[in-house]
């Protein structure tokens, strides 16, 4: 059997989707969990609300209670000169400062109502003093104190609540995606998997997804905090002083510029370092898949360098990344710390001629490290992004293949039909892997119900491809396969192969229990029913020696049985299902002689009085059944019964008494 090979990645991916598509592509996933979605986004303005305020409540302790200004405070300067000691101001109204007053009368000069003390004849007053005079200050001061830690606990409680949703949100979107890609998977027919090398499909179920995960946990909420703390900064700003926040403004088309040409580069990178991981981990599953041959052929130097190589590969691709990224980010730090820097001294000589206050300042440069913050934030996530939908591309790639097992789609399987297979037929059949290169030509012959039929010839003949073809593996290119006279194509996959049973030469288990092996294709067989299908086929002793007979567990698919043995479990399998149709592809090849006997006896019970195709390299298996197709290089050359196929003396004679003439040299 030929394969078509070739990765669909490599080509289609050159097409670069462009993100917005991407992101609408993604749309649908977030749909489900829309509810929680708009939860975080509330708590996200309510996030971003405490954030914003956080430098106004600054401001208004400096400038109301720390260092006020203007006649409505208590503290204002001389009317000579700005280098006037300040003078400080406190109304007679208050008992407190009417006894300090009174106990220290030189020190403060009263007009009217009001008692004026210079800052420098202050530190005589005693601290009590002192704490008498201020009080009010430290009354408002311990206020505003109180609520900066109200918003701070405020801001850590929505932040710890916006966190979880998005955590739950995310991972139940990560858990949908992984079952939609693995409901697809599963739905591909085999041609897709022949091209395609496992390593790479379990990084896109793997990696790919968890690539996702911060996308769908921290990009989605914070780009909507980012974008919402930028324009509340920038509103503030332009309220605080339009002059200075203009000057901040000059810098946002440098970041933009910045930007967008980070975007192309970092594209890519994401995108090669995702190819190259995958490449990583197809190697890996080679190099454990085929072990034993490396060990066998002493290769173990061989695969390192290759494998050695390519890690260099994968190891250069993330410094690339990283110098995108170590440039772009620091820069964007650099020109936040610049523009503090050109803030102060613009902002301090604005303090200096009156003209704005120290606390605006103070607040006016928090919010500049605010606004840088975001800007920085939103090319991280950018970074996020990119990495994300590097990932959903070769998601979207398998997700975006229709190459559906039997070209059925998943959803649209029609009921089991009722009736059992009668009849098999083919009808001219031609059939070929890679155009130009047939494998089958006009194969046609009919088997009919409880009849058994020998495929024989030589390797490379299309003896498996053609019983792939019956189960639907695959659909011939010409002529029809009939099933109750109706083309197998017109029937959904599972539909017919729920009338069907395999055994191979060797036998797949899962990592599972015997009794979930046994079981897999009926579920709900009676205990009774089970106990039947052991002794028929020869499994009974088998479980019997199992440690825990029917629930032993099989690690590793089995690794630990015989070739035999698993056969045997294959075979209570198929028996299980109760199938119409049997097919099996030369069960006895690896097993030994006196298993072969019991494995023989079990697939006599199996095939009893059921329709089977037995794709057979030893010829003493196919003189067993009623009907024998001789194929070589892909075309039906004879058929017949075993008597009948000597007596013509053609190819099945020439290949009988090659294996007579074998057996002899092995005797002797």
């Amino acid at each position: 059997m030929r394969n078509e090979f070739g990765h669909f990645e490599e080509t289609d991916l050159a097409r670069r989707p462009r993100d917005l598509r991407l992101m609408r592509r993604l749309a649908p996933l977030l749909r489900p969990h829309g509810s929680l979605l708009a939860l975080s986004v509330v708590l996200v303005v309510l996030i971003t609300l405490v954030d914003l305020a956080l430098p106004l409540v600054t401001r208004r302790a400096i400038d109301r209670y720390i260092v006020p200004r203007g006649a409505g405070h208590s503290v204002s300067r001389t009317a000579s000169t700005g280098d006037a000691p300040a003078v400080l101001v406190f109304s007679l109204d208050r008992p407190a400062v009417r006894d300090v007053v009174s106990r220290r009368p030189r020190l403060f000069s009263v007009s009217g109502r009001e008692a004026r003390i210079s800052r420098r004849r202050l530190s005589a007053l005693a601290a009590g003093d002192i704490e008498a005079l201020q009080r009010p200050r430290l009354e408002g001061l311990l206020r505003i104190t109180l609520v900066f830690l109200a918003l701070i606990v405020g801001g850590f409680g929505l932040n710890f609540l916006q966190k979880v949703i998005m955590e739950y949100a995310g991972h139940m979107i990560m858990h949908d995606l992984r079952m939609t890609i693995f409901r697809h998977l599963e739905s591909l027919s085999i041609s897709f998997f022949n091209r395609q090398p496992v390593g790479r499909l379990t990084t896109r179920v793997t990696n790919d997804v968890q690539n996702m995960h911060e996308f769908f946990t921290s990009f989605i909420s914070t780009i909507f905090k980012d974008l919402l703390l930028l324009t509340g900064i920038a509103g503030v700003l332009l309220f605080l002083n339009g002059k200075l926040a203009l000057v901040t403004f000059a810098s946002i088309p440098v970041v933009v510029y910045a930007a967008v040409l980070f975007a192309g580069r970092v594209r890519e990178a994401f995108r090669t370092l995702r190819l190259k991981i995958a490449e990583i981990n197809t190697r890996f599953a080679e190099t454990i898949g085929g072990i034993r041959v490396i060990q066998l052929f002493a290769q173990e130097a061989a695969n390192y360098r290759r494998f050695a190589a390519l890690n260099r590969e994968v190891y250069q691709a993330g410094m690339r990344q990283i110098h995108v990224l170590g440039l772009f980010l620091p820069f964007i730090e650099f020109l936040g710390t610049t523009m503090v820097a050109v803030l102060i001294y613009l902002g301090g000589r604005e303090v200096l001629s009156a003209s704005l206050t120290l606390g605006s300042l103070v607040a006016f440069l928090s919010y500049i490290r605010m606004f840088f913050r975001p800007i920085r934030d939103l090319a991280e996530k950018y970074n996020l992004m990119q990495n994300a939908l590097s990932s959903a591309e070769r998601i979207f790639l398998i997700l975006d293949c229709d190459d559906y097992d039997g070209g059925v789609p998943p959803d649209a399987d029609a009921p089991l039909p009722a009736e059992p297979i009668e009849t098999v037929a083919f009808r001219g059949v031609c059939f070929s892997y890679n155009p130009g290169e047939p494998v089958l030509q006009d194969i046609t012959f009919e088997v009919r119900r409880g009849q058994s039929v020998a495929l024989v010839g030589s390797t490379g003949s299309g003896k498996t491809t053609l019983v792939h073809l019956l189960a639907r593996f695959y659909d011939p290119d010409e002529g029809r396969i009939l099933i109750n006279g109706r083309d197998s194509r017109d029937i959904p996959p599972r539909a017919l192969r729920a009338r069907m049973a395999l055994v191979s030469q060797d036998p797949f288990l899962f990592s599972a229990t015997v009794r979930d092996n046994i079981l897999a294709g009926n579920p709900a067989l009676p205990d009774e029913a089970l106990a039947r299908v052991l002794a028929e086929a020869n499994c009974a002793e088998l479980v019997h020696r199992l440690p825990q007979g029917l629930d032993t567990f099989l690690a590793g698919g089995g690794a630990g049985l015989s070739s035999g043995e698993r056969q045997l479990i294959s075979i209570a399998r198929a028996l299980a299902r109760d199938p119409d149709l049997i097919i099996l592809d030369e069960a006895t090849s690896y097993v030994d002689s006196h298993t072969e006997a019991l494995v023989q006896k079990a697939m006599e019970a199996l095939t009893l009085r059921r329709t089977a195709f037995v794709v057979a390299h030893r010829l003493s298996t196919a003189r067993r059944c009623d009907f024998i197709v001789v194929l070589h290089r892909g075309r039906m050359v004879e058929s017949g019964s075993h008597r009948e196929l000597l007596d013509r003396q053609g190819v099945y004679f020439n290949m009988v008494r090659m294996e007579n003439v074998a057996a002899t040299d092995r005797d002797n």
